[in-house]
């Protein structure tokens, strides 16, 4: 039956006591115009074909279920059936002129071809799902476990509580739609830093859900650095023990399978990331005799900077025992993270810090220098990482690349080496794999969420100045300075989705790169601001490195975006995702009346 003028108020009537209370604009304000019936699936799929605006309702005893049954979907399919029978998502402007079947869905099924295929680098994530008019029934196929888990969050974003009466209450459909789908990039992630704050647990799994709802696959977990190393491992408990905020700001054994575990069920890898030689001043709380420079002032006057930022510490590639303590730490983290990656670090590795050791010194006076530390440090643990624990290698694009110490590209084997990239934007992506090796793109220049919050360094005169010391130079504190902020300014939803990480790449080049992550670096945030530091930038990323930034005609889908994401962070939210607003709420109530051109 064609929807009643009275659909808005019923479903307004029906949504939960969560949702937002969205609606017509109140009377003294004319109608907005509504835009054509779309589908809202965030991050967009590759093709949608839905010819007739046709919805069906779900039934109440809808069900899921997978042919052939398997451990690795049991998880997603109980979480997806209690969230698709429950959410009652309420679009902020609900679709009008449609049809609504009289057939009930009562079942979803998935279809893939080989659920034992594990999770890992560039699995087939692809899916096709369909519901065939007036069957009572819809359909996911895959080809693996992980693919079907990307058509499941496709299809419980397509429900939402329209129909009214008609519907019996249920969530509504399309009905006759068709979805191929498949990501651009294999390689989709967050970073999130658990060393200079501690996140507990629980917002460590609502990250992860999150990352779900958004087809990210990939959870870099930065556990360690100078500020505090959170993780108890078995062979060296110490370095939790002296080396942690508190014993309630620790990660076990316990907490970190229950994370690998949670996000295996949703199809997300968890890399670990043990920072190391540089950004280790944590582990001297343990094992001071491994640690250089450890537990002193970070920017002596006078004198070269000990570290980039407080706090100091590097582990000494000069003391033998620096390398049973690190075989110790890869040994037990490769047995908690199945992953075949391992992220290593070592970057920002600071001379003065090396240099403040008097057997390095003596090294260096002997005709030694900071690559040949870097060097054997890296020739020392590399090969263990690799051989022995059959992990291939990440590291930071400094290794290779950093201005001050780095290696020579013999050192790193590109079979089992992957390079992530931070600086310089598209430069040093094209100079890593033009070079041969795999890239992780994490441009500081777009992809830093932590940027533009200001410094946090304290005792900072400068910002005692009033007025500009030349023109055209804008001072630390000025309104177009950088507020202390490194990395500034602030990185906004639409730069993160303007970025193309394949800029400038031949198209064998282009092969060489993975995708990229965002990542949220916690000098200035921690639980307490988690999701809104995230959400929605986080998902700007995703869909980019799902779906790409380009529709059909190849221009950059900026309106269309801004629309369909004010829609999805409300949905995300409504979800338990605190996720900041993109815009007011009279903008997307009012469509296309806040763009900046017509």
């Amino acid at each position: 039956m064609a929807a009643s003028p009275y659909l808005l108020v019923l479903v307004l009537l029906l949504r939960p006591a969560s949702a937002p209370a969205f609606g017509a604009p109140p009377p003294s304000q004319p109608l907005p115009p509504r835009p054509p019936q779309k589908v809202q699936v965030w991050p967009k799929p590759v093709s949608i074909s839905w010819p007739v605006a046709v919805y069906a309702p779900l039934s109440p005893a809808f069900s899921i279920r997978a042919s052939p049954s398997h451990p690795s979907l049991r998880h997603a399919i109980a979480y997806y059936t209690r969230l698709i029978r429950t959410e009652r998502h309420a679009p902020i402007l609900a679709p009008v002129n449609y049809t609504l079947s009289g057939v009930p869905i009562r079942l979803l099924a998935l279809s893939v071809s080989d659920p034992d295929v594990p999770l890992g680098p560039g699995v087939d994530e692809s899916y096709t799902l369909s519901v065939p008019p007036n069957s009572g029934s819809a359909d996911i196929s895959s080809a693996t476990s992980w693919g079907a888990i990307r058509g499941l969050e496709t299809f419980s974003q397509l429900s939402w509580a329209g129909g009214g009466p008609a519907a019996g209450g249920q969530p509504i459909v399309p009905s006759d739609i068709e979805i191929s789908d498949h990501p651009l990039f294999t390689h989709r992630g967050i970073l999130l830093d658990t060393a200079r704050n501690y996140y507990p647990v629980r917002d460590i799994l609502r990250t992860i859900r999150a990352m779900a709802f958004n087809k990210l696959n990939v959870f870099h977990w930065h556990i360690t650095d100078s500020q505090s190393f959170p993780i108890v491992l078995p062979s060296v408990p110490n370095l939790a023990n002296l080396g942690s905020y508190s014993p309630v700001m620790r990660y076990t054994d316990q907490d970190v399978r229950r994370i690998v575990r949670f996000a295996e069920a949703f199809g997300i890898r968890v890399i670990p990331e043990i920072d190391m030689p540089g950004h280790s001043g944590s582990w001297a709380g343990a094992y001071p005799e491994i640690v250089t420079c450890a537990n002193k002032f970070w920017a002596p006057t006078a004198k070269p900077a000990l570290a980039a930022e407080p706090c100091t510490g590097q582990l000494n590639p000069l003391n033998p025992k620096t390398y049973r303590v690190a075989q110790d730490v890869l040994r037990d983290l490769a047995a908690l993270f199945p992953d075949p990656y391992l992220h290593a670090g070592a970057d920002e590795v600071n001379t003065a810090c090396w240099e403040d050791d008097p057997v390095v010194r003596r090294f260096l006076a002997d005709g030694g220098s900071h690559g040949r530390l870097l060097e054997l440090f890296v020739n020392a643990t590399r090969p263990f990482l690799v051989h022995e624990l059959n992990r291939t290698a990440v590291y930071w694009e400094d290794v290779l690349l950093g201005p001050k110490v780095s290696v020579g590209p013999t050192v790193l084997p590109h079979d089992t080496t992957v390079l992530q990239t931070w600086n310089n934007g598209a430069e040093n992506t094209k100079r890593i794999v033009s070079a041969g090796y795999r890239a992780i793109v994490s441009s500081a220049s777009y992809y830093y969420l932590d940027c533009g919050h200001g410094g946090w360094v304290g005792n900072d005169s400068r910002y005692d100045v009033q007025e500009k010391e030349r023109e055209g130079t804008p001072l630390f504190n000025d309104p177009g300075g950088t507020g202390g902020s490194w990395c500034a300014p602030f990185k906004t939803w639409q730069r993160i989705y303007d970025y193309d990480i394949l800029h400038g790449l031949t198209e064998d080049e282009a092969t060489r790169v993975l995708g990229g992550e965002v990542a949220l670096w916690s000098e200035q945030s921690d639980a307490a601001v988690l999701d809104g530091r995230l959400w929605p930038r986080a998902a700007a990323a995703a869909e980019t490195l799902w779906a790409g930034n380009k529709g059909v005609t190849g221009r950059k889908r900026y309106a269309n975006a801004t629309t369909r994401l004010n829609e999805w962070r409300y949905r995300m939210v409504a979800r338990g995702i605190r996720a900041e607003p993109i815009q007011p709420l009279w903008c997307p109530l009012h469509p296309r009346m806040c763009h900046l051109s017509q």
